[in-house]
C-alpha cells in the first residue's frame, strides 16, 4: 500500500507496548514466536522495535516509539494492533477494528481512496460477503473522540 499511495499518504508505524511479551498477559512461545520480555525503558523498546522491523522487513515505513506511559496506545486504543488514517485536516478519517481480527488493510485502502477522492476499487461478489461493517469514524470526528 505504501508503494501505491506513498506519494500522497505518509505511512507510519507506531511501536507500542509488546503484544506477546514473555512476561506479559498474552505470551506466545511457539516455534518462530518472538522471544522478548516487556521493555522497561525507552531504549529497550527501541531495541525491540528495531528487531521487529528487521524480522518483518517493514521498510520503508518509519517507526515511531510510544513513550513508556503508553500515551499513544491509550489515546488510540492501539493494543495489540490497529490501523488508522488521519486526514489532511488532522482528524481521524478511519479507525479500524482492534487486531488481530479487526486488522483489515482492505478497509484502510478503501478509506485512503475516499480521502484522496479516488474511485473505489472494484470487488468481486465474494470479497464483500461475510465482512463486518466498517468500524471507521467519519471525517467529522476529531482525534480525541
Amino acid at each position: 500500500m505504501e508503494a501505491k499511495y506513498g506519494e500522497k499518504v505518509q505511512f507510519l508505524l507506531v511501536y507500542i507496548r509488546e503484544a506477546h511479551a514473555l512476561d506479559g498477559a498474552s505470551p506466545i512461545t511457539g516455534r518462530g514466536a518472538p522471544i522478548v520480555e516487556e521493555p522497561l525503558t525507552l531504549l529497550e523498546r527501541a531495541n525491540v522495535a528495531t528487531r521487529c522491523d528487521s524480522a518483518l522487513d517493514l521498510n520503508p515505513l518509519p517507526i515511531l516509539l510510544d513513550d513508556m506511559q503508553d500515551t499513544a496506545e491509550r489515546a488510540y486504543s492501539g493494543h495489540p494492533d490497529r490501523l488508522y488514517l488521519v486526514g489532511a485536516e488532522g482528524r481521524i478519517a478511519y479507525a479500524g477494528g482492534r487486531g488481530p481480527s479487526g486488522f483489515d488493510p482492505e478497509e484502510l485502502e478503501a478509506a485512503i481512496r475516499v480521502e484522496l477522492e479516488l474511485e473505489a476499487l472494484e470487488k468481486s461478489p465474494q470479497e464483500g460477503a461475510g465482512k463486518r461493517p466498517n468500524r471507521g469514524r467519519s471525517k467529522n470526528q476529531t482525534e480525541g473522540a
